[in-house]
């Protein structure tokens, strides 16, 4: 099962995008555990009724780029990949507990017919490698993916539409209004 459309290889690598850079990789002993609440249910048409919940882990390798956060499964056909756009990542949390590794988790905004729905969770841990430069290197990539989204939204909308002062208006002789048209009843500047 691929979530979200990470293309793999034949040597079980991962396909990159078109100008996509990788940023940082783990190459092995990456555990994920990704929990999917209320899976859609198994088979092809279903009358209604739910899937229930659903739980996924496998051990691999995990590769951030400046769009993506990438798991490959080393051995586990049932969970192959998991390919999350950086925007996607809700919220993240880095856990320390006191008895156990340290690990970190995020939520997933899933994408349209990836396999995922709302409120699913990954949870990542290293088996012989340090966490926490990877998890300041993961939220530094994704808070950039995110600003350079919101950039270029604003770039598409355009200068913002100007329009002429409208009838029944009272305009100083500057031509600049000095009372509202939609003013209420004996409204004075």
């Amino acid at each position: 099962m691929a979530l979200n459309w990470a293309m793999l290889g034949p040597d079980k690598k991962f396909v990159p995008l078109p100008h996509e850079m990788t940023i940082t990789a783990i190459d092995n002993g990456v555990e994920m555990v990704l929990r999917i609440p209320d899976a859609p249910p198994s088979g092809s048409a279903s009358a209604g009724g739910s899937g229930g919940s659903k739980t996924l882990k496998a051990i691999g390798k995990v590769v951030v780029t400046d769009q993506r956060f990438i798991f490959t499964s080393t051995a586990d056909p049932a969970f192959e990949s998991l390919s999350v756009p950086l925007p996607s990542i809700l919220s993240t949390k880095f856990e320390q507990p006191t008895f156990g590794s340290n690990y970190f988790t995020f939520d997933i905004k899933p994408s349209a017919d990836g396999g995922l729905t709302s409120g699913t969770t990954a949870e990542v841990r290293f088996k012989d490698q340090p966490m926490f430069q990877f998890v300041a290197v993961l939220e530094k990539t994704r808070e950039r993916a995110i600003y350079m989204k919101r950039q270029e939204v604003e770039n598409d909308e355009g200068p913002p539409v100007y329009t002429s002062p409208t009838e029944g208006s009272s305009t100083s002789s500057a031509g600049v209004n000095t009372v509202p048209v939609d003013a209420p009843p004996g409204y004075d500047s």
